[in-house]
């Protein structure tokens, strides 16, 4: 059943992953040039993609220590979508007419978080088959001290 969830959960990435480019080639070709001004979004996107390479990399060698880190790294994507999403508000307030391009921006931030929610979420799988443990709504620190005591 875990390894199910997994492959839910990658084609829900892959999901996202054609989402932020149908809203990327939106944004190109409508010409919103101040898409370069949210240099979170690239950071938040290679942050997602690392996490989702360790959370692979953890199921392939059934390492728990590692799916353990990749669930600690959740918060900061999160956190920078809320930074990007601010700074987006923030842009269309000052000029209304970016509105519909500055959306698809924060449609493609969202996309690029929800990544991130489902590398943790494939990382709790990991831990569930290689330790046996459900962690799905377990603190991160909780988490760490189960894996290092079994």
């Amino acid at each position: 059943m875990a390894i199910s969830k997994i492959v839910t959960d990658l084609e829900r990435i892959g999901d996202e992953a054609e989402k932020i480019a149908r809203m990327s080639r939106s944004v190109h070709e409508r010409g919103f040039h101040a898409a370069h001004r949210f240099p979170g979004i690239r950071h938040a996107g290679t942050e997602a993609i690392a996490m989702l390479r360790k959370s692979l990399d953890a199921f392939a060698r059934r390492d728990a220590e590692t799916a353990a880190e990749v669930m600690g790294q959740d918060p900061a994507i999160d956190d920078e979508f809320r930074s990007i999403l601010r700074q987006l508000i923030t842009f269309m307030m000052e000029d209304p007419r970016t509105i519909s391009g500055a959306l698809e921006i924060v449609w493609i931030a969202k996309a690029i978080e929800r990544i991130g929610d489902h590398a943790k979420n494939l990382s709790e799988q990991v831990i569930y088959i290689v330790k046996g443990m459900d962690v799905r709504h377990t603190s991160v620190e909780a988490v760490r001290r189960e894996i290092a005591a079994s």
